[in-house]
C-alpha cells in the first residue's frame, strides 16, 4: 500500500516487533524477548513493510539491519506509543486510582527499602489498589516495561539502562544510596572514621555477578578512585558477599539499602574522599504517569524513599 493512499494504516503490534528488533539486533533475539518464533517475527516485519510500502530491513553480512526509513518510522512509533499511553490514562481517570492493578519490577534492595514500604502504605490508604512485585535487573527490567509486562520499574543508573534523555520513559528520582566499604573485622584499614578506596587498591575484592549492576558499580567506583579492583569472587546475594568478606576472602562495597548484613566478623566503614553511591529512580512508559493508579504508586514510592532518606540522616 502506498503511503499516499487514504487507506494507509499500520498495525501497532508490528511496530513494537520492529522496535524490539532494533533493540535486540537480531531476529532470533527479538523473537526470544517477544516469546515468538523467528518465523513469526519475520512475518510481522514483512507485513509492516507491505503496510508502509517501504523496505525496512537490509542485509548486513549474515544478518540484517534496519534501513534509514525503518528508523524514521520508529521515531514516529515512539510518539504514537506515548499518545496511546496518554489515552489509556485519560480513560482511567474516572476511577481516580481508587481501584486497579499496577505491577512493579525492582532490584532486590529497592524492593526491601522502597517498594515494600510503599506497598504497605498504599494497601492501607487505597485497599482497592492491587500491586504485584517482581525482582528484576536491567536491561531485562526495561524489556519487561517495554512489553507491558510491568507498569513501573525501580532501578539505579548504570550503563545497560537507557539514557535519562530517552523519550520513551518518564522518570522519578527516588534516593541516593551511599556505598560503604566492608572489610573483615580486625583489618588494619577498618577505621570507623572511614577509608579511602585507593588504600584498598592492593586488596582482593568480592563483587556481584559479572555484567550485573552491582559488579559494574564496583568497577566504576574503583576506576574513578584510580585503580582496577582485583575481583576474585562473584556472588548474587549480599549475605553471601558478607560471609566471604568475613572469611577473609576480600573486601567489598555494600550499599546502605542492603545493610545491616546478618553476618558476624565484618567491619563496615564509610568511604572517604569522593563518596560512592548509586542513584535510584522509578521509570514508567511515557504518558502512563498520568494514569491515576500508576501516579499513586509513583507518589507512594517517592514517599517511601523520602522516609528512608530521612531515617538515614538521623542515624
Amino acid at each position: 500500500m502506498s503511503t499516499l493512499s487514504r487507506d494507509f494504516t499500520i498495525d501497532l503490534r508490528r511496530l513494537r516487533v520492529l522496535r524490539m528488533l532494533e533493540q535486540r539486533g537480531t531476529v532470533s533475539a527479538a523473537a526470544a524477548a517477544l516469546h515468538l518464533t523467528p518465523s513469526a517475527v519475520s512475518q510481522q516485519i514483512a507485513g509492516l513493510a507491505r503496510e508502509t510500502g517501504v523496505q525496512l530491513l537490509e542485509k548486513r553480512g549474515r544478518g540484517v539491519r534496519l534501513t534509514s526509513r525503518a528508523r524514521l518510522l520508529l521515531e514516529h512509533a515512539a510518539v504514537i506509543e506515548q499518545q496511546l499511553q496518554a489515552a489509556r490514562a485519560d480513560l482511567a481517570t474516572w476511577d481516580a486510582g481508587q481501584a486497579g492493578q499496577v505491577s512493579v519490577a525492582s532490584l532486590s534492595t529497592g524492593i526491601s527499602a522502597i517498594v515494600a514500604p510503599a506497598l504497605k502504605s498504599l494497601c492501607h490508604s487505597h485497599p482497592g489498589l492491587s500491586l504485584t512485585v517482581e525482582e528484576a535487573e536491567p536491561p531485562g527490567l526495561f524489556t519487561m516495561l517495554d512489553l507491558g509486562d510491568v507498569d513501573v520499574a525501580v532501578t539505579v543508573h548504570h550503563r545497560p539502562s537507557p539514557p535519562s534523555t530517552d523519550p520513551r520513559y518518564h522518570r522519578v528520582d527516588l534516593l541516593v544510596d551511599p556505598l560503604d566499604a566492608v572489610l573483615p573485622a580486625g583489618h588494619l584499614l577498618a577505621d570507623p572514621a572511614g577509608v579511602r578506596l585507593i588504600d584498598l587498591a592492593g586488596e582482593r575484592w568480592v563483587a556481584g555477578y559479572p555484567g550485573g549492576s552491582c559488579a559494574q558499580l564496583t568497577d566504576a567506583v574503583c576506576t574513578n578512585a584510580g585503580f582496577t579492583a582485583d575481583v576474585r569472587h562473584h556472588v548474587g546475594d549480599w549475605v553471601a558477599l558478607g560471609a566471604l568478606v568475613a572469611a577473609g576472602a576480600g573486601v567489598a562495597l555494600v550499599p546502605r539499602l542492603a545493610q545491616p548484613l546478618p553476618v558476624d566478623g565484618l567491619a563496615v566503614v564509610p568511604v572517604l574522599g569522593s563518596p560512592a553511591s548509586r542513584h535510584f529512580y522509578a521509570a514508567v512508559r511515557a504518558g502512563s504517569q498520568n494514569d491515576p493508579a500508576i501516579a499513586l504508586v509513583l507518589d507512594g514510592l517517592r514517599s517511601a524513599a523520602d522516609d528512608w532518606t530521612a531515617s538515614t540522616c538521623t542515624l
